[in-house]
């Protein structure tokens, strides 16, 4: 489809100004912090924020290699069972969903909103909204829409990349788990006892 090849590229640089660029820039405006806190250190932290890194620009790559043409895009190895219009109207559903969610997640995060562990300034814990009825919610939308990009583009690498974001999410939920409980205490505990991780 000649449209797809145009419109995923943008769809990508939408998701990225809204999952990222956009709420970084309002928290740095309204509050002075910078939300990124991923570094170059060597810890769990900060290493699981360059492989992030790695797996948005395979993401990027990927995208790009489709828009270039058919040559190029079978050297990604595509599974051609799973080429269907069903699996490409799914895809196209659950980007667009995750990115809703992601867009509705984040204005309900507002100041709290870190990419990565903050250490250095307490957010408050929210709880309400999304977050009800997951304690992840920007995450889960995350694992949704690779998971729609793999339906669109049933190749090898689109699957590497589903099963990639999804473990490399679960570590990084855990990392911050552990940290919010040690910021917000019995809240959070009981947070954790009425609300699932992911839905």
């Amino acid at each position: 489809m000649i449209w797809l090849k145009f419109y995923l590229p943008l769809y990508l640089v939408l998701y990225i100004a809204v999952a990222f660029v956009l709420p970084s820039y309002r928290t740095y405006k309204q509050t002075s912090i910078n939300p990124i806190t991923f570094g170059k250190t060597d810890n769990a932290h900060d290493y699981i924020g360059f492989v992030m890194k790695v797996l948005i620009a395979l993401l990027f790559m990927t995208v790009f290699i489709y828009a270039l043409g058919d040559r190029a895009y079978q050297y990604l190895v595509p599974i051609s069972y799973l080429m269907k219009e069903v699996f490409l109207i799914i895809g196209l559903t659950l980007i667009h969903l995750s990115l809703l969610w992601i867009s509705v997640a984040q204005y309900q995060m507002s100041n709290s909103w870190r990419i990565g562990i903050d250490e250095n300034n307490k957010t408050e814990l929210v709880t309400k909204g999304l977050f009800s009825y997951s304690r992840n919610p920007i995450f889960l939308g995350m694992i949704i829409s690779v998971t729609g990009i793999f339906f669109i583009l049933p190749n090898a690498v689109t699957f590497f990349l589903m099963l990639s974001t999804y473990f490399v999410i679960q570590i990084q939920i855990r990392l911050e788990e552990e940290f919010l409980e040690k910021q917000h205490g019995e809240e959070y505990l009981s947070y954790k006892k009425t609300t699932k991780r992911l839905l």
